[in-house]
């Protein structure tokens, strides 16, 4: 006998049944508002270019944190839809082991770029300075919270930023198509819908995605205390203890049973499933492979016009200029020495103290790295290959922005400080967006070294300013074509990267002409196959398939 449930979906033509309207993302970063690697940009340009579709909706909830002003930002508090004299204030449950609570939940929001976005408002989320981290300042407030280490409470944040957007979609009666959820801060939704009954019910016309953005250890957002995960899920012990991946209760792991599950790059997806490269991991891709969950690969995309450099007034560079157009990027080599310029003769640029100098050489090949300083990024490699090409005496310089560990800090600074590298190395430590975009524009090549990468953005933007990437061959970082729109090396190594680093300088000097074209076929090769226009249409697919899994359980059940 057909069921009710399925009768009434098969009086829907087929079009119908599988159009995406309604879009809701969860997030911890996004955008300018609050960052602190690739989702911001990944959340936002993907938010914008779907709600540029005819007749889609498009939503992200995020946490307000502690650096936020929300009213300065353009946000209004949420007027509650019952009483719209008041402002929407809400409770969650967020129940310790043993101990049941609440938390008090408010609510901002902001129309931009079409995107609706709500900012929750928790006092755990308000006294937080950083997305993801303690800084210096909670530091000295709090010897316990070291700089640099992740805040200790970070499963409940995790937890309140899932219960908080459910309780917002259920106050305004709002059912989306989608849910999609990025990284394993938000991964455990999907359970929580289908576990609890009144969810299912409400939610039942709602596919999920769950967006792996980095699978390594130490991402993965787990929880050793399986107590405190079940009290505050809520979810059944069944739940909790059949989805633990080395004892620990796992947000990818149990996202699998009711998500579409992808991950940011075909490569990545492959090396997790198909390579011992998974064991980074602690085996996520192949644990996921054993339970019949193949991980779908999309490699993230990228919105050129947020990075044009022939528009000086939006991106914060010195001087406009065209690597697909320009004959000569006079308007780069303006970048470049204004930037060197600075450097020579200041101590600091853009607020961030320097390390080590450079001298005003606009003649030699500029090479730079942007991005956190850690293992995964390679730092290690990148300091022991910058001393080999150093003792060379290899007329280059180097400079670097970034922030991470205290010991790849140090080792940096050490290395700028020698008298024998004053004028040719420079380190930058910390982070702002303008001065990044500054020294994107006035690089001749970008290292990017790192052990593993799921996709990469960074080789995106230092493309479209014609900073040529030299990228360790693998995750997303294979879309760099060597010879062509880059440089690539596969052995992850000291002595690798040297080699690709002289290469690059060789044709530097040798072949002008070679570096302008590849400056030029990066760019088009963007433009061809990696804007968010062309990447949004894979995520709708995903989407589709999403949605129709879930009405077909509801259907089974």
């Amino acid at each position: 006998m057909i069921k009710k449930r399925e009768v009434a979906l098969h009086l829907k033509p087929l079009s119908e049944r599988e159009a995406i309207h309604t879009i809701w993302m969860l997030a911890r970063e996004y955008g300018n508002l609050a960052g602190a690697g690739g989702v911001r940009d990944v959340a936002q340009q993907l938010a914008k270019s779907l709600a540029g579709g005819s007749g889609r909706s498009v939503s992200v909830v995020m946490p307000r944190y502690g650096f936020m002003d929300p009213a300065s930002l353009g946000f209004l508090p949420l007027a509650d839809p019952r009483f719209p004299e008041r402002s929407l204030q809400y409770e969650v449950d967020l129940n310790y082991a043993h101990v049941e609570r609440r938390e008090t939940m408010r609510v901002w929001t902001a129309r931009i770029d079409r995107v609706t976005l709500y900012l929750l408002e928790a006092d755990r989320f308000a006294d937080k300075a950083a997305v993801y981290a303690y800084t210096a300042a909670d530091e000295a407030v709090n010897p316990a919270h070291k700089t640099g280490e992740g805040h200790g409470d970070y499963f409940a944040m995790n937890i309140l930023l899932q219960k908080g957007a459910l309780d917002l979609m259920l106050l305004l009666g709002i059912c989306p198509d989608i849910i999609h959820c990025h990284d394993g801060h938000t991964a455990v939704l999907p359970a929580m819908i289908r576990e609890n009954s009144g969810m299912r019910h409400f939610f039942r016309g709602t596919g999920t995605v769950v967006t792996i953005h980095n699978a390594g250890k130490g991402y993965h957002q787990e929880v050793a205390d399986l107590s405190f995960a079940r009290a505050i899920t809520g979810l059944p012990w069944k739940v909790i203890m059949g989805n633990c991946l080395a004892d620990c209760f796992d947000p990818f792991l149990v996202a699998a049973h009711y998500a579409v599950m992808n991950t940011v790059s075909e490569q990545y997806a492959r090396e997790l499933q198909e390579t011992d490269d998974d064991r980074l991991t602690g085996w996520l891709g192949h644990t996921l492979l054993e339970r019949g969950v193949t991980l779908k690969g999309v490699t993230n995309g990228i919105d050129p016009a947020e990075f044009d450099p022939a528009d000086p007034g939006k991106s914060g560079i010195d001087a406009p200029f065209n690597p697909m157009a320009d004959a000569v990027l006079q308007g780069k080599r303006v970048c470049k020495e204004a930037l060197l310029l600075e450097l020579s003769r200041d101590r600091s640029v853009g607020g961030i103290p320097l390390i080590g100098s450079l001298a005003f050489r606009p003649d030699l090949p500029l090479f730079t790295f942007i991005g956190r300083l850690n293992e995964q990024k390679g730092v290690g490699v990148l300091l022991a290959s910058l001393r080999a090409v150093l003792k060379k005496n290899t007329a280059f310089q180097f400079l670097l922005l970034g922030i991470g560990g205290h010991d790849e800090e140090w080792e940096l600074a050490r290395l700028a400080d020698k008298e024998e590298n004053r004028g040719r190395v420079c380190i930058l430590k910390g982070f702002h967006p303008a001065l990044a975009n500054r020294i994107y524009a006035a690089g001749d090549f970008f290292l990017i070294p790192s052990r593993y990468e799921p996709c990469g953005l960074t080789d995106f933007i230092a493309q479209i300013f014609g900073n040529l990437p030299i990228v360790h061959h693998v995750g997303g970082l294979v879309k760099v074509q060597d010879g062509e729109t880059g440089f690539s090396y596969i052995q992850h190594s000291p002595a690798a990267l040297t080699e690709a680093i002289q290469r690059a300088i060789i044709l530097y000097y040798e072949d002008p002409a070679k570096i302008r074209e590849m400056q030029r076929q990066a760019v088009v090769r963007i433009h061809e196959r990696h804007t968010w226009n062309m990447v949004m249409k894979q995520y709708l697919q995903l989407y589709k398939e999403a949605k129709n899994g879930n009405e077909q359980v509801f259907i089974d059940n």
